[in-house]
């Protein structure tokens, strides 16, 4: 076994690869608990990779535009947020809003992610989606 780690180590280390130059690929993701969101992309933060959004990130998902800085954050023609206000369960299941989750959601967005969703009346059950010119209007294209 420490002959394959030993190996591997060293084919990183002749090609000169890093855990870092990997690009984190976004290209499904419906969302879900809030924490489990902060907890993940503070560790990818922490490890400097960067961030393709080349699909649907929905819900949670979208604290990535919070959490990572936006020089390390790209965007594809296929990306797609969607937005929404925080919720839990309910009585019988139910999703009631989470006024408090939803409030600290917003202000974790970035200033003009902000100013877009008040655009559209601001985090409600309702959700809106951020595509196309107004995504790449305040995120980078991501180079082929």
């Amino acid at each position: 076994m420490r002959c394959w780690v030993g190996l591997v180590i060293a084919a990183l280390l002749t090609t000169g690869s890093r855990a870092s130059d990997a690009a984190l690929r976004i290209t499904e993701d419906r969302g879900g608990p809030i924490e489990k969101y902060i907890s993940r992309y503070e560790r990818l933060r922490a490890s400097g990779q960067p961030v393709i959004i080349d699909g649907f990130c929905a819900s949670a998902c979208t604290i990535v535009l919070a959490a990572i800085p936006s020089s390390r954050i790209c965007v594809t023609s296929q990306a797609t947020l969607a937005f929404h206000a925080a919720w839990d369960f309910g009585h019988r299941g139910r999703p009631v809003t989470n006024s408090g989750a939803t409030r600290m959601l917003y202000s974790m967005y970035p200033v003009r992610v902000r100013q877009w969703i008040a655009d559209r009346g601001g985090l409600t059950p309702r959700t809106i989606f951020l595509h196309g010119k107004p995504l790449k209007a305040m995120y980078r294209s991501c180079s082929s």
